[in-house]
């Protein structure tokens, strides 16, 4: 059997399409050459007459000199592509009387794309054949012989979306291309319920290995090993995590690709995946090829993260002057975050997956999208940047929908995200002192205490800094020795913060804490903005307290008013694995929750903030095919969506599902 579907070839360039490449790449190299920046010129003609040969060029060399050079292009992270494109300029310029030198090597080839993409822009020109056909030729060369018989599945998480927000944006028309995966009823939408740690550490743990057990929250102490700080960040952390919980058998463990994920889901098949990054050799992928193939790509990209910085910049602006609060400061290396995840990550594994759907081997990628939860973090859940953020979403999802027009088998889809967020002011912004300061004040003066509060490397975006000793752990020595030193440790994951006592090496009951920090648990109580806490007394067994009542835990009884009300039908539930883990804390501490305006109060400094309990945090989504099994009850827990894909995955493959 050649192939089991009938495809398409991607359509060439329209005359329109070809015009406005033309006029932006001449118009690019005239902006150089007029504002003095290594372009010299003798006749405006003669960049219309390079431009057109330089074209010429690129058709018949680029694809040789990409798949030479595609290690020099990925280990540059793509700026090699530049330098390429500013270096057959260079050759060629002169033989139209046009001399490129310095830093124009570089800046020629971007303000050529940034022109083009400008205009494409203005003329809402869009042409999403050319994600396609500049790699398809060099698909149609490495696909096998035999193709296989059955559909793959192309997974695409949307970082941070929750269940209800996803509705909304629906509602606004701001993502037809998953409306219409409804409308046409090819695909179900569902909510599913994440454990306790509504963070991507346990989530991702949980949906590519199965298993996420003992990942209490973002950041966690190991009193059995020495106090060791664990968290679901840092290079090391990952891999010595995903040792931890894999058994061999993971989601993308057969034939699978990782695009852009914590987890590996034990495949060998990785782009930007955290556990297995620091390999050279798993950096350097075949699939960069999709990224390089089209000369004027990488420029794209570039292109469109200048513009999404600039779209930051206003944005910061806005917010200031019309006093949009609850508000937090970005600053300015956060512009450079938000274009990283928004732009750069999201376009590199859109591309990469396009390519592995038009060579057809691949039986199931899992990617994930972080723009979204970046900037819902910075901005809002529900603020116009992340509204924006998801009608981008939207477009790469319908990019590589269309691709299946040129795939030589079927390919699935499922969406989904594997947490929500929920919006409020900070604890600092309320109660006008951080949490950790909080704390220190209910202690004896002379105790020595350590806060680690920001956990917005759940996602990865700000700690990646390749191959540096900051992403190798992200705390530095300074930290390390006041780590070592302290007697009382807080930390923080979203609206949920840890309390570790580590003068002592086992978890202090809750009579112990009261004996020896009696002012300690009732002054967390107390404070407005605390929902519940969670301790173990010697007597009762967990419990949960809030200000006006306990919930005992081991025996489902409730003295007083129920502390765990408003955050959730299976909070105990949740809370009961939790406390069961190995690290848990020695008090576990869960901010309010606001049911009427959706609110909670982070520890950290973010608007938008998950973690914890509390809201949509908890209730991210799954969009799946609508013949697929995955039964009638409610989906508790990131463990549960594992079992669902790895069961339709197998169903994929023995033909059940395609049969339907």
């Amino acid at each position: 059997m050649k192939y089991v579907k009938e495809f398409e070839t991607p359509p060439r360039v329209t005359l329109k399409r070809s015009i406005i490449i033309f006029i932006g790449n001449v118009l690019g190299m005239y902006l150089i050459s007029f504002f003095g920046l290594g372009v010299n010129i003798s006749d405006f003609d003669n960049i219309a007459l390079l431009v057109i040969f330089i074209s010429i060029i690129n058709a018949v060399l680029w694809p040789l000199l990409t798949k030479i050079f595609l290690p020099f292009l990925v280990l540059t992270f793509g700026f090699g592509s530049l330098i390429m494109n500013g270096m057959l300029l260079e050759f060629f310029g002169p033989m139209f009387d046009i001399k490129i030198t310095g830093w124009a090597i570089i800046l020629a080839p971007l303000a050529m794309a940034i022109v083009t993409t400008l205009l494409s822009s203005l003329l809402t020109i869009e042409d999403d054949s050319s994600y396609y056909r500049s790699v398809f030729r060099d698909a149609k060369r490495k696909r096998k012989e035999e193709v296989k018989n059955y559909p793959g599945l192309i997974i695409v998480e949307i970082d941070g979306l929750a269940y209800d927000v996803l509705k909304e944006a629906l509602d606004k028309d701001l993502m037809p291309t998953v409306k219409s995966m409804l409308d046409d009823g090819t695909h179900t939408l569902k909510k599913w319920e994440t454990d306790l740690s509504s963070q991507t550490g346990a989530s991702q743990a949980g949906i590519l290995h199965g298993n996420n057990t003992d990942i209490t929250a973002f950041r966690w102490i190991e009193k059995p090993n020495n106090n060791q700080m664990m968290q679901c960040s840092g290079v090391s952390k990952v891999k010595t995590l995903e040792e931890r919980i894999s058994d061999g058998d993971g989601l993308l463990v057969d034939n699978g690709a990782s695009r852009s994920n914590l987890f590996s889901g034990d495949t060998d098949n990785v782009i930007f995946t955290f556990s297995k990054i620091l390999n050279l050799r798993k950096l350097y992928n075949r699939a960069w090829y999709s990224v390089f193939s089209n000369p004027s790509n990488f420029a794209r990209i570039i292109a469109l993260f200048l513009a999404e910085m600039i779209l930051e910049i206003i944005s910061q602006i806005k917010h200031r002057v019309m006093n949009i609060k609850p508000r937090v400061k970005r600053g300015i290396m956060y512009i450079v975050v938000r274009a990283a995840t928004n732009v750069f990550m999201r376009e590199i594994n859109t591309s990469t997956l396009v390519g592995d759907m038009l060579i057809g081997d691949i039986d199931v990628a899992y990617s994930t999208y972080l723009g979204y939860d970046e900037i819902a973090h910075h901005s809002g859940v529900r603020d116009e940047d992340s509204w924006f953020a998801l009608k981008g979403m939207d477009k790469q999802i319908r990019r590589l929908v269309n691709a299946t027009k040129y795939t030589p088998r079927d390919y699935q889809f499922v969406i989904q995200s594997d947490h929500g967020q929920t919006n409020g002011a900070t604890f600092l912004q309320r109660y006008g002192e951080s949490f950790e300061d909080f704390v220190k004040s209910l202690l004896p003066k002379d105790m020595k205490m350590f806060a680690k509060m920001s956990s917005n490397e759940d996602h990865y975006a700000e700690s990646f800094i390749p191959f540096t000793k900051n992403n190798d752990d992200l705390i530095d020595e300074k930290e390390m020795e006041e780590l070592g030193d302290s007697e009382v440790i807080v930390l923080a994951s979203g609206n949920l913060a840890m309390i570790y006592l580590t003068q002592w090496s086992h978890r202090l009951t809750y009579e112990e804490i009261n004996e020896f920090l009696p002012e300690l648990i009732p002054g967390i109580i107390n404070n407005e903005y605390i929902g519940f806490i969670v301790v173990k007394s010697s007597e009762h067994g967990n419990l949960a307290i809030g200000k006006n009542g306990t919930y005992y835990l081991d025996s489902d009884e409730i003295e007083g008013e129920n502390p765990l009300e408003g955050f959730g039908e299976n909070i105990v539930r949740h809370i009961k694995r939790n406390v069961s883990f190995t690290y848990t804390p020695d008090i576990l501490v869960n901010s309010f929750y606001d049911a009427e305006n959706d609110e909670v109060c982070a520890f950290e400094e973010l608007v938008g903030s998950h973690g914890g309990a509390g809201g949509s945090q908890s209730e991210p989504f799954i969009l799946y095919p609508s013949d697929w099994d995955i039964g009638c009850d409610e989906i508790i827990g990131a463990e549960n969506i594992y079992r669902i894909l790895k069961s339709n995955l197998k169903n994929l493959k023995e033909g059940d599902a395609y049969d339907k």
